[in-house]
């Protein structure tokens, strides 16, 4: 079996990793959990996906609860260890998601079972992901919305229940999450939960790892002007080698979802298209899944006056980031001064973290 420990100083050793003392700091609470692991029986691995287990069948096995909230600033390195974490787990049924795709996932199938009349919809739901994760890992939890919010407390109850360890990241203290939510004391016994459950654990490093990466060709526009405009379609035609662009629609969830242009994986379109209208997450991830190189028109500032706009585009970007898309913008200014004050400033911190490091030159290509 191997560890963290030595999963991070060989890529150390090898030059991928920057050696960063308090990684470091946190790799022997990473090295016990996986050390725990190794000592739980795991379920027989199923044949079909874990939707499925709302079918009915034999109940999961009994496995012992235990986990990991890592919480840090952005771009210190969570994700990476949490791969790590991924790679080192000796467990054949493991899943590594981001916490809004996961979201989307038991919220359709709630409304699956709700259609069966069953009263509790959560306990089965929870138990078919069971069946399918001795581990899951989840990608930047952070909980806005108040469907989710009103459900992920019995969720992870189950979870728990079922012997499903988790480990989550997210760029906030337990204590934030879902701040200033609409009925919010609803959701403070998840708190109390994950502080039960989970071992908190602070990633403080001062480095942000993200800014630290070498920039390929100019790929972010500032500002959004005509001569901007005319670098975009000049990079456009050289992507695109010229082609005639077409509409590309995509159907999710019986509705249609546009992107103006594109040209193979290739696709285009302004800020408006994309975060003027009302998508949610489910449509972002069709677009993600769709293309592999996605220009984005005129990204204005955010503030309050859009705060919808803006929070639907954090969601984007979240979608391209997770589907290694690549990214060619025109913007008002550089990400970091894009969403400068108000409601919403703090969680566009992670937001310009990640826009940054998605103009790195190997970003999508295999290197980021």
């Amino acid at each position: 079996m191997v560890s963290v420990s030595e999963l991070y100083d060989a890529r150390v050793a090898a030059g991928l990793l920057a050696p960063d003392a308090a990684q470091r700091g946190v790799l022997p609470v990473l090295d016990r959990l996986v050390r725990e692991l190794t000592a739980v029986p795991e379920p027989a691995p199923q044949k079909n996906g874990w939707l499925s287990r709302l079918r009915g069948s034999a109940p999961a096995p009994v496995r012992a609860a235990r986990g990991i909230y890592l919480w840090g600033g952005v771009g210190r390195g969570k994700s990476m260890l949490m791969d790590l974490v991924m790679e080192a787990a000796p467990v054949a049924v493991k899943r590594r998601v981001h916490f809004h795709e996961f979201m989307q996932e038991i919220q359709a199938a709630l409304e699956g079972v709700r259609k069966t009349g069953q009263q509790d919809a959560v306990r089965p739901v929870a138990k078919a992901v069971a069946q399918h994760a001795q581990l899951l890992c989840f990608d930047e939890m952070q909980i806005t919305d108040i469907a989710d919010a009103m459900i992920v407390g019995r969720l992870f109850q189950v979870l728990f229940e079922e012997g499903v360890t988790i480990v989550t990241t997210s760029n906030r203290v337990p204590e934030d999450l879902y701040k200033n939510g609409l009925n919010r004391q609803l959701f403070l016994p998840f708190i109390a939960q994950i502080r039960e459950k989970l071992e908190v654990v602070e990633l403080a490093s001062a480095t942000d790892h993200r800014q630290n990466r070498d920039e390929g060709g100019q790929v972010w526009f500032i500002p959004a002007d005509a001569p901007a405009r005319e670098q975009m379609d000049a990079l456009w035609r050289a992507e695109t080698g010229g082609a005639a662009a077409l509409p590309l629609l995509l159907e999710v969830k019986g509705r249609k979802v546009e992107i103006p242009q594109h040209v193979g994986r290739i696709g285009r379109a302004s800020f408006w298209d994309l975060c003027g209208k009302p998508l949610g997450p489910a449509d972002y991830l069709a677009i993600a899944e769709a293309l592999d190189l996605l220009f984005i028109d005129a990204i204005p500032r955010l503030s309050q006056s859009n705060y919808n706009e803006a929070k639907r585009f954090v969601t984007l970007v979240d979608a391209l980031y997770e589907a290694k898309v690549r990214l060619v913008a025109s913007a008002a200014d550089e990400p970091e001064r894009l969403y400068a004050e108000g409601e919403g400033a703090f969680e566009f911190e992670r937001t310009a973290s990640r826009l940054r490091e998605m103009r790195d030159a190997d970003w999508g290509r295999g290197g980021a």
